[in-house]
């Protein structure tokens, strides 16, 4: 089988078939390189719609039996004091920025073949131009099971999907403006917050936010399982990929910021609803070197699972988890992209010192 990278799905399932993803762990597909704006001045520096985190310690990594290789081992961190955004940068916030810096986001902007080339094998051919145009990342359900290693059958490029556009042409943010945006990738997502004067969190500022206070939880409200009523995140309920049942009121989509219960530092959708991006680089082994006071991530990325695709962390979940899939709402569960990478179920929010 021909050397697959989750960076180039599209490419790759036209060249060469279809991809074999470990299940959980990673399977989320990545875009290409782009050519990159210039970065906005920061200009807004209120802490309107923030929280205050306090200092503490805490055992950073899984404390269940789900845990994944990259979530050990278990280890004391030390985070001091930040501000962190209550809610993930919605619509009509990411609208604000764009309208005042004329920012083009990654999947608005045509993938740039020169910068492919470099990653794929060599002597791949150009793909047609219509591979290559604007495009994003769009969940498509299945009509039944499929092979939960092999992601592309549930996902899928489309042209002209973007923050403003997240299923595709014909759909649009209008009525949603207080729902997270999404396909925005890491460098979309920094760009912001140097706008907004603040920055993206460490994984471990955001495990710390996360866990509200709570000791060694799996999740930011405690042990409950996901599954149980009330809801407390919005998650895929049913059958994966094919069948979510809604039982949280949302049927593979995003929810309004603030439509679950906070957790104990008052902040919401810190489980489900979009993965949210942090400033670290990933590297699967980082937690056996990690510093224990104010970690900030390794220099440099290195994910065995595909070993030249520099990537970023991402935390939280999304609605398209799923206990028997990847149950990536756990506050110690971790996800890793390509930073020029966007999809429908990626968002951030930001903090600041």
């Amino acid at each position: 089988m021909y050397y697959l990278t989750s960076l180039f799905l599209v490419i790759s399932l036209t060249l060469f078939g279809q991809a074999n993803i470990p299940i959980c762990h990673v399977p989320t597909p990545t875009r290409l390189k782009q050519i990159r704006t210039a970065k906005p001045k920061a200009t807004l520096k209120s802490v309107v719609g923030m929280k205050r985190i306090p200092a503490g310690v805490f055992s950073m990594g899984s404390h269940d039996a789900q845990g994944r290789a990259d979530e050990y081992p278990l280890h004391h961190v030390h985070v001091n004091a930040f501000w962190m955004d209550e809610t993930e940068v919605t619509n009509a916030a990411f609208a604000a920025f764009v309208k005042a810096t004329g920012y083009l986001t990654t999947a608005e902007k045509a993938i740039n073949w020169a910068e492919l080339a470099k990653q794929v094998p060599k002597g791949t051919p150009k793909p047609a131009d219509s591979l290559l145009a604007p495009s994003s990342l769009v969940f498509v359900p299945s009509a039944g099971p499929v092979d939960l290693y092999d992601y592309s059958q549930w996902w899928a490029f489309k042209r002209g999907a973007d923050w403003r556009h997240p299923e595709g042409p014909g759909s649009s943010i209008k009525g949603r403006e207080n729902h997270p945006v999404v396909h925005v990738s890491w460098d979309d997502a920094a760009a912001y917050a140097r706008w907004a004067g603040k920055r993206l969190p460490t994984e471990a500022e955001w495990e710390w936010a996360t866990r509200g206070g709570l000791k060694d939880k799996v999740y930011p409200w405690g042990n409950e399982s996901v599954n149980n009523a009330p809801y407390k995140a919005n998650s895929f309920q049913g059958h994966f990929p094919y069948e979510d049942q809604a039982l949280d009121g949302y049927k593979s989509t995003t929810a309004p910021v603030k439509s679950f219960a906070p957790n104990g530092f008052g902040l919401y959708d810190m489980a489900g609803n979009v993965w949210e991006w942090c400033s670290d680089w990933y590297r699967s082994d980082y937690y056996k070197k990690s510093p224990v006071i104010n970690p900030k991530g390794p220099s440099s990325s290195y994910d065995p699972d595909e070993p030249g695709v520099p990537k970023r962390v991402m935390r939280g979940g999304s609605f398209l988890c799923h206990d028997g899939y990847c149950s990536s709402y756990r506050s110690a569960a971790r996800m890793k992209s390509s930073p020029d990478s966007g999809l429908q179920h990626t968002g951030f929010r930001c903090v600041k010192n």
